[in-house]
């Protein structure tokens, strides 16, 4: 039997306000902090982030940042604040600037607090980071050698943001529950490179059943702009329970077909969340689970507005060969043993099609 790893950030905070005291939480990690700061969202939080820190005592540079992830950009920033040592990285913003933050900590070997302004996905709790070029063409995955030191996730803000930023998050959370129990049934691997333990799965459970309960009207509240307790589960569930599902629990089909989505006709152009939501229902679909389980899942999905079906996604009147290069593609990524039984292209590509007859079904 194999040893196996669990893995998690050492501090979670969130609420309404919570950025005003990131200033004691850096000051528990260092004395310094090289703070980047995504510039769309500079007006927004470079203040308040740093004025708590002056009031803790934590000496700050800002670096606001924009543009891609590339290891350039990284390296950049790294020799811009190396000869101030700071002790620290705070990153705040949406997920580019999260994970250039990561890419920076890394690089200079220091803990990294990353500060959300956007609930899409949930990448704030996750040791991983992407990097690409500067056509926006995806070139790695690092990883840093442990999960951020903490996580501030400020609801207040999260409200403020467009209520489509939330449901991408949604739909990638959704997902987690049903990888980490196909990761479980077959032979695959965790990020952190072990089998899974039987926490992250009870996690990823917990995110689904939290969502089905409470994102319709955190949905809802956040066009208004409101925090309720419908919003602070639904941030739980997208940021925290989904980050440590995934990396506990193991990814399967739904996050492959992205190999395939991103290179597709309209669906190239469409979130991450919006592709693995409808690509979880493929899974569920070549995993040969009954039209009903696979119909209360589209039903679900529907209701809060995320894609159940390719022309959802903008691929309208898919030809036999754009559903077969999407497979072809999808057998590509390494989370394809992940599953209760092997798979081929041909496999992925029955389901995508029964996925779209049973979403014609369920919307008659």
């Amino acid at each position: 039997m194999s040893v196996r790893i669990f893995g998690a950030p050492p501090r979670y905070h969130q609420g309404p306000g919570a950025i005003h005291g990131i200033g004691g939480i850096a000051r528990a990690l260092a004395a310094s902090a090289c703070v980047i700061v995504d510039e769309g969202v500079r007006g927004i939080v470079a203040e308040p982030i740093a004025a708590s820190l002056r009031e803790a005592g934590v000496a700050a540079r800002l670096v606001p940042f924009s543009g891609e992830i590339t290891y350039a950009a990284i390296e950049a920033i790294v020799d811009g604040v190396r000869a101030e040592a700071p002790g620290l990285v705070i990153a705040a913003g949406g997920g580019k600037a999260l994970d250039v933050g990561k890419g920076v900590a890394e690089r200079l070997r220091v803990p990294v607090v990353t500060v959300p302004t956007i609930a899409s996905n949930d990448a704030p709790t996750s040791a991983t980071y992407a990097v690409y070029d500067d056509s926006h063409v995806m070139v790695a995955v690092d990883r840093m050698s442990r999960n951020p030191d903490a996580v501030v996730v400020d609801t207040a803000l999260i409200a403020r943001a467009p209520a489509r930023f939330l449901r991408a998050g949604i739909g990638d959370a959704i997902t987690k529950a049903f990888e980490a129990r196909g990761c479980r049934a077959g032979t695959g691997m965790t990020p952190f490179g072990t089998r899974p333990l039987l926490t992250g799965a009870v996690i990823a459970d917990a995110a689904y059943a939290t969502l089905r309960a409470h994102a319709a009207a955190a949905l809802a509240a956040v066009e208004r702009q409101e925090v309720t307790e419908d919003v602070e589960a639904t941030v739980e569930a997208c940021i925290l329970m989904s980050g440590l599902g995934f990396e506990n629990g193991g990814l399967s089909l739904a996050h492959a077909m992205t190999r395939g989505l991103v290179k597709a006709r309209g669906t190239k152009d469409v979130p991450h969340g919006e592709q693995v939501a409808y690509a979880v229902v493929v899974q569920r679909a070549v995993e040969r689970h009954a039209d009903s389980e696979i119909l209360d899942l589209i039903g679900f999905l529907r209701g809060i507005g995320l894609p159940v079906r390719l022309a959802d996604l903008g691929l309208d009147g898919a030809s036999p060969e754009e559903i077969d290069g999407i497979a072809r593609l999808t057998m590509t990524a390494p989370h394809i043993p992940n599953l209760p039984f092997p798979i081929t292209a041909d496999d992925v590509a029955a389901g995508m099609r029964r996925v779209e007859d049973l979403a014609a079904r369920g919307a008659a």
